[in-house]
């Protein structure tokens, strides 16, 4: 989640409003308003936030506090390095998530997710996630978010050398981002068009993307994004042979990020000093192999390795089971909607052949019987046919369900009072009709037998 904001929120004041706010949509702008520069920076304050969040949402039973509250938990954790922990906090705010059935939600706990997988340089499940966060937010309302997966896909691509997919998310996130903010204040993002220029040929536009994004880091004081603005200069250096200024913003990436939680970002450009140093300064390439190797392992160490595994494992295993929940929940919906359309059908034919049918005389009480089964099978049928969307307008509240129900069955019972009107009406007209062709029958006969005597 990468953006820069320059003032930190007062975090109790919008808790305050997050608890007594009813809107989804506001709710979730208002716990958007949470995320500043501290996020990306500060991981003391990124936890404490996270659970001061995590409690209000517990004790108010709300699934979308409680994904964004393990959200920023786990981009706290993630800040410290702790891979393992952060990632199992990420799936528990994607479950959370798609308990509220709010997409910008979910998007941005996958969001969130999906820079695990990057930082260990795993960009093909990295890329899946991220996708999977655009398209959700794409449906969401939240338009702040919307900008956060192209910009990380264009990170993604950048890495990978597929430029123009680099270029063509970045270009996008840059569009995301006016819509929000007349003026758009993102190093990362200028990090990653620097890079894609760089790669192009582009030196001079190149180097312009990276002041840019280097001057507002300082001005942030956003120590990862200044190591990633000087890393790429770094890397933009070597790549045209200038290894003096190579050597210069490579040790300024690493010295930005000395002695801090974020020292795991030292593993790029200690490689870049590495590979200069090979031939030609023993103690240096000792030295900032040293820097790389402890780097490296802090994050991909053979332990962290399999039990990252093993959570990627486990957690593609529920989104699968999930998605069969949800068919197979879909599909009996369908199901029940086609027996209510049937059982309506079979009620509607019988109660007609009872109605228009000329040979016997009906009871009124079996068709009012067959009027209450009837008005229950088309109360039952709008139910499961509207179901879906009355969650989505009630926000899954029982109350606004209920009322919802309610006003459903105050519109069906008058309509049903007419037809049983008119049905029970035709009914009387019919059975006077049987019972006079039954006077007059009797009455030829009884003529009939008279006359023959």
């Amino acid at each position: 989640m990468h953006t820069a904001i320059a003032q930190k929120p007062n975090v109790d004041s919008i808790l305050q409003k997050v608890a007594i706010e009813k809107d989804e949509d506001k709710k979730v702008d208002l716990l958007v308003s949470l995320i500043s520069s501290e996020i990306n920076n500060d991981p003391k304050w990124t936890i404490e936030t996270g659970l001061k969040l995590l409690n209000q949402s517990k004790s108010e039973n709300d699934n979308i506090e409680l994904s964004v509250a393990y959200s920023f938990l786990g981009q706290g954790y993630r800040l410290l390095g702790n891979n393992i922990k952060a990632l199992d906090y990420h799936h528990k705010g994607i479950a959370a998530a798609e308990k509220s059935n709010n997409l910008s939600v979910l998007a941005f706990a996958e969001n969130q997710t999906a820079h695990i997988y990057k930082d260990r340089q795993e960009y093909d499940k990295a890329i899946d996630i991220y996708l999977s966060a655009t398209a959700h937010a794409a449906k969401g309302k939240n338009e702040k978010i919307k900008s956060w997966g192209p910009l990380n896909l264009g990170g993604v691509y950048l890495s990978i050398g597929k430029l123009d997919s680099s270029l063509m998310y970045s270009q996008r996130a840059y569009e995301n981002a006016l819509k929000v903010n007349s003026i758009v204040d993102n190093p990362y993002l200028y990090s990653n068009l620097g890079g894609v220029q760089s790669k192009l040929g582009n030196a001079q536009l190149a180097v312009s993307y990276y002041n840019m994004a280097i001057s507002q880091s300082i001005g942030s004081k956003n120590i990862r994004y200044l190591n990633i603005a000087y890393t790429g200069l770094a890397e933009h250096y070597q790549r045209f042979n200038q290894k003096d200024s190579c050597i210069s913003y490579a040790k300024k990436a690493i010295t930005v990020v000395k002695n801090t939680s974020f020292f795991y970002l030292s593993s790029k450009p200690a490689q870049l000093l590495t590979d200069i140093y090979e031939k030609n300064n023993c103690d240096s390439t000792l030295k900032y192999s040293k820097i790389f190797k402890t780097a490296v392992d802090s994050l991909t160490s053979v332990k962290t390795n399999q039990q990252i595994q093993l959570m990627t494992f486990e957690e593609d295993l529920r989104q699968q089971e999930v998605a069969g929940e949800k068919l197979k929940a879909e599909e009996e919906r369908k199901l029940n909607i086609q027996y209510a359309l049937i059982t309506l059908g079979i009620i509607v034919l019988l109660t007609l052949y009872l109605l228009l049918s000329r040979s016997f005389i009906t009871n009124a009480k079996l068709i009012e019987f067959f009027g209450v089964v009837a008005l229950l099978i088309v109360f039952e049928f709008l139910n499961l046919l509207l179901h879906p969307f009355l969650e989505r307008i009630t926000h899954h509240s029982p109350i606004l369900m209920l009322l919802a129900l309610v006003c459903i069955a105050a519109l069906l019972v008058p309509f049903h009072h007419k037809v049983e009107k008119w049905a029970t009406s035709k009914l009387v007209e019919k059975n006077k009709e049987i019972r006079l062709a039954a006077a007059k029958k009797t009455i030829e006969q009884l003529e009939t037998k008279v006359g023959d005597k």
